[in-house]
This record gives structure tokens, C-alpha cells and sequence, in this order.
């Protein structure tokens, strides 16, 4: 069954945030990546993917840099800032305060 998209909305920025952890990372890598992670059942779209990677980097929380590729192009990565690394724990603390509160609601 798909995910209602406007739950994924107030998720999106704890999600990317935890990817960042990981590394710097380009925005269809992100896609893939999300995809691979949620077993196909999370799909990110251009269309909400880089809305909130823009409202990210203007919160500071992370900063997009170009890098060239071994056939000429560039391509524009992500990574987290210092405050993005605190951001990435705080959302994450939140995010679990969040499931623990809803599931004691669902059970």
C-alpha cells in the first residue's frame, strides 16, 4: 500500500538529514537511496526532493557544493554543516518522541 504523501511531508527533513549523516550525497542519489532503504515503498520525487533540500540549505543546516565528474559534467552534492549535524540529532529525537506517542495511541 503506498504512503500517504502528506505524511511523508513532516517527515522529509528527519529523513534527509540522516542520509546526510552518512556523507555528502547528490540529489538522485538521495532518491535512489531512499527507495533501496524503505524496500521500494518510499518514492521521492524532483518535485519534493529539492524544495526541501533548498529550505535545508537556507535553514543552514546543510550546503550544496558542485563537483566535477570524470566526463565533464558537474553534478551538486549535499552535506550537512555543524548545525546540520545537530539538527540531524534533534529531528531524529523528535522523530522517535513521535513514533513512541503514536503507537501507544495505535495500540
Amino acid at each position: 500500500m503506498p504512503i500517504d504523501r502528506e505524511l511523508m511531508k513532516g517527515s522529509l527533513d528527519v529523513l534527509l538529514l540522516a542520509l546526510l549523516e552518512n556523507g555528502p550525497m547528490y540529489g538522485y542519489q538521495i532518491v535512489k537511496e531512499v527507495r533501496s532503504r524503505s524496500e521500494g515503498l518510499l518514492d521521492l520525487k524532483e518535485g519534493t526532493l529539492y524544495p526541501a533540500l533548498h529550505r535545508l540549505e537556507k535553514a543552514g543546516w546543510i550546503e550544496g557544493f558542485w563537483q566535477a565528474r570524470a566526463d565533464g559534467a558537474d553534478r551538486r552534492y549535499y552535506r550537512l554543516t555543524a548545525r546540520g549535524v545537530a539538527a540531524a540529532q534533534q529531528k531524529r529525537a523528535e522523530w522517535r518522541q513521535l513514533v513512541a506517542a503514536m503507537e501507544g495511541i495505535l495500540r
